[in-house]
């Protein structure tokens, strides 16, 4: 019940300027044109959301231990995942690099049209090279690399025809909530 109630208390504290602390304008701004760099190579549509905290009823509803976050942090990238439109995508293959920051979790979400070709373990190890990074505080070459392995793996299922349009189906703003 304690370690509960000091987890409702740091998503409570935690607001979006803590988002724009870990993610400045000028940070999002680099990493937006990196987005639209890479959409140009491939298929596919990429965002990144990043949370400072869920809302504090999720939060209490989290329960204890590492797999009760994991589960809350899936379903709620999983929720962004769909506010944001990204399941929207004409060839069902865009990606949300989701971070949580109140609870230091990320997750990485991907459409239908990837999620049957690219194995769960390609997933983790961006997360796990991503949570790296993070750790040591380099918040923006973590999301870079993370966004341009993503990339990669767009541009491996998902190329980009030569002379093929190419719409922008998604805005490339970092979501910073």
């Amino acid at each position: 019940m304690f370690t509960r109630s000091l987890r409702c208390l740091r998503h409570a504290w935690a607001d979006p300027r803590d988002s724009r602390r870990a993610v400045p304008d000028d940070m999002a701004n680099r990493l937006a044109r990196r987005i639209a760099a890479s959409e140009e190579r491939h298929g596919g549509e990429i965002r990144i959301c990043v949370e400072a905290a869920l809302p504090v009823p999720m939060a209490w509803r989290l329960g204890e231990g590492p797999a009760a976050l994991r589960r809350v942090a899936r379903l709620r990238a999983m929720q962004w995942f769909g506010d944001l439109r990204i399941w929207d995508t004409e060839r069902n293959n865009g990606v949300l690099i989701y971070l949580l920051l109140a609870e230091r979790a990320i997750e990485i979400v991907a459409d239908r049209g990837l999620v049957h070709v690219v194995p769960s373990d390609t997933w983790q190890a961006i997360v796990d090279r991503l949570g790296e990074r993070l750790h040591a505080g380099d918040v923006e070459s973590g999301l870079t690399q993370a966004l341009e392995e993503v990339s990669a793996l767009l541009v491996q299922h998902h190329p980009l025809a030569r002379d093929a349009l190419n719409p922008d189906e998604l805005p490339n703003l970092v979501v910073r909530v």
